[in-house]
């Protein structure tokens, strides 16, 4: 992707904290009819290989695990938080008129090597990690064994594992590095008035990447 200096993220555990708190990826691979793209909940593992692996399932009845390129690398996109900006949150605006609208946004690209893995004891591991960690917050979390054993066995039937090992991780922060700090100042509080959780959660990026650029080396 596109990638200006200052806004690359290359710390790898930041990178590996967006994967977790946005797992739904969109995962690019070529099939023989071109490039498809898939969305698919992915679990982050850690310590498989140096910068970790993703783990998930496809329906079996779904093409990708049977139609892409083994000798290339996939492509897995997990966006974060994201916001559109209003040239009038400016403080910049009064003073020139020079502004223009853009759009904040954090995302991780991940390419790895796909492996397919059609193992029934493989899938129930994966799909019981996966609920455990996505139920975990919930007053009552669902376990994968307060379902009828056969009614599992028969789900589990209808999928195929997915694994890719990431070779490469880039990530890009634009949170309003390129402005002024009086216009990411201006842009924060109009975020904060605007409410909502991603508008807060931007403001929250903004403020901690102009916080971090102020700090001497």
């Amino acid at each position: 992707m596109y990638q200006p200096k200052h806004f690359e993220e290359s710390r790898v555990e930041v990178l590996h904290d967006l994967i977790r708190a946005h797992p739904l990826a969109t995962l690019v691979t070529l099939s023989s009819n071109g490039l498809v793209a898939n969305h698919i909940p992915l679990q982050f593992v850690s310590g498989s290989s140096s910068l970790g692996t993703l783990q998930g399932h496809v329906a079996r009845a779904n093409p990708l695990w049977k139609d892409f390129d083994e000798n290339l690398e996939v492509l897995a996109i997990f966006q974060g938080a994201d916001t559109y900006i209003s040239p009038s949150w400016y403080a910049t605006k009064h003073e020139t008129g020079k502004v223009v609208p853009t759009w904040n946004y954090t995302v991780v690209h991940a390419h790895g090597t796909l492996r397919i893995i059609d193992d029934a004891n493989w899938l129930r591991a994966q799909i019981e990690s996966l609920t455990t960690q996505n139920e975990a917050a919930l007053p009552q979390p669902w376990a994968v064994t307060d379902a009828p054993r056969d009614y599992i066995d028969k789900m589990i039937s209808a999928i195929v594992g997915i694994e890719i090992t990431i070779t490469r991780l880039s990530g890009k922060w634009k949170v309003s590095q390129n402005q002024p700090s009086a216009n990411q100042t201006s842009v924060i509080e109009a975020l904060r008035r605007k409410g909502g959780d991603g508008n807060k959660t931007m403001a929250d990026l903004i403020e901690a990447n102009a916080r971090n650029s102020r700090q001497p080396d």
